[in-house]
């Protein structure tokens, strides 16, 4: 594996907690490094990193504290 590739593997817990769970990906990456961004991209959705999913997120929250406030309310 490039050693540029390790490094930003081992600057990153996810990416090895990922690696860990996944270790397909050690010979996808090994065999073809220009594949980190595909990793990087399935990373991001198997962790629901994705700036959608944390807007998802905070409506879901901001739906929740709403359906308390309307309880609480009656």
């Amino acid at each position: 594996m490039r050693l540029d590739i390790q490094f930003k593997l081992k600057n990153n817990p996810l990416y090895i907690r990922y690696l860990h769970e996944n270790s397909y990906w050690y010979k996808y990456l090994n065999r073809d490094p220009n594949r980190f961004d595909e990793f990087v991209n399935e990373v991001k959705t198997n962790y629901k990193l994705r700036p959608t999913d944390r807007i998802n997120k905070a409506l879901s929250t901001f739906e929740m504290i709403s359906a308390i406030i309307s309880s609480l309310n009656k």
